[in-house]
């Protein structure tokens, strides 16, 4: 017998198929600069995202709280889920945000809350609203540029959003109300002269809201918008550029759809881009969401073929459903409706 395990490892050291592969552990700093340091920051201290590296917030924040939200998201805000992460590389991420504190998270089992929900709903108006909106619905916008006042280095989430909401337990919430987050506006409720008393009434409170629902815009909708024209390549451009500064926005520039693929002067000269922008518009939406700015300035495309010549741009009202943010629908709408009435009127 002991003849056959000594003939086995030989075996296994010679054959490699014979080995037992043992995966790699996740890297969890790896992994986390490849899906959340772009919002949250590489050191955690914000950005689009709120900051995770603050010791008030790590103190409170449970790890299931983090397996919740990397799961589920913030629906109809910038926050995506990741559900094509594995278990241990969700473990491993949280491991590697609890690695800033050095401290392990909170363990809230077996801590009930008990509170008014009617008095918790005068209390957020008198003490709450004022950041987090009269419904939890949430400060407007996101980011650190536009968005986001220079004195703010946070702004207050959605506490009724659905994400949210099945993420966090009601014992971190009182925890969060009663300790409040240093470095962000959010102060402890005792700095505000509430009690432990006042804090289960406002959790009752946050857990009546009316959850708020994603975006309406969730329903696939088409990617592109296209209109056909009566008129030549040529005469189809310019109707496009009188169409566009009808409508107060300034060319930027007109350049060949393979410009900078091809070689120079090789380019399909039957294909058109014409670059344009609002800038009012640019900033009310960069507001909203600095991501919007990859889509920026507008554009439209015009392509003859031996069929005729066709307009077409890409279709904004996929941009809110895209980014997550049901504050872009609006502005997305918007964009749409300008897209198509220039097109029309160039087309027509």
């Amino acid at each position: 017998m002991k003849n056959s395990f000594v003939l086995l490892a030989i075996l296994a050291l010679i054959n490699p198929a014979l080995r037992v592969v043992q995966a790699s552990e996740p890297d969890g700093a790896e992994l986390y600069q490849q899906n959340c340091a772009v919002c949250h920051g590489v050191h955690g201290d914000g950005g689009v995202g709120i900051p995770l590296n603050l010791p008030d917030f790590l103190a409170v924040a449970s790890d299931e709280y983090f397996r919740a939200t990397l799961r589920e998201g913030r629906p109809g805000r910038v926050m995506p889920a990741f559900p094509l992460l594995r278990d241990d590389e969700v473990d491993a991420i949280i491991a590697f945000i609890r690695s800033w504190s050095g401290e392990p998270g909170p363990d809230y089992k077996h801590v009930a809350i008990d509170g008014d929900p009617g008095r918790g709903r005068k209390l957020f108006g008198d003490h709450c609203a004022a950041c987090h909106g009269q419904q939890g619905q949430g400060a407007t916008g996101t980011g650190v540029t536009f968005s986001r006042p220079r004195g703010a280095p946070i702004m207050a989430p959605a506490l009724d959003n659905p994400g949210f909401q099945r993420s966090v337990s009601d014992a971190m919430l009182k925890a969060t109300l009663l300790r409040g987050r240093d470095g962000t506006p959010m102060p402890s409720i005792k700095a505000m002269g509430l009690n432990e008393k006042d804090a289960d009434d406002l959790v009752a409170f946050l857990r009546h809201l009316e959850v708020g629902s994603p975006s309406d815009k969730q329903a696939a909708t088409e990617p592109v918008i296209r209109f056909e024209s009566f008129y030549d390549l040529e005469q189809t451009l310019s109707n496009l550029k009188q169409a566009v500064i009808g409508r107060n926005f300034r060319i930027i520039r007109e350049q060949y759809l393979e410009q900078g693929l091809a070689e120079e002067g090789a380019e399909n000269k039957r294909q058109v881009m014409l670059y344009f922008c609002n800038f009012a518009f640019l900033n009310d939406a960069l507001a909203i969401d600095p991501r919007v700015g990859l889509f920026l300035p507008c554009r439209i495309t015009v392509l003859e073929t031996d069929d005729g010549v066709e307009v077409m741009s890409i279709n904004p009202e996929n941009l809110s459903r895209l980014f997550n943010n049901r504050e872009l629908d609006k502005a997305c709408q918007q964009m749409h409706d300008l897209y198509s009435e220039i097109m029309e009127e160039a087309t027509l």
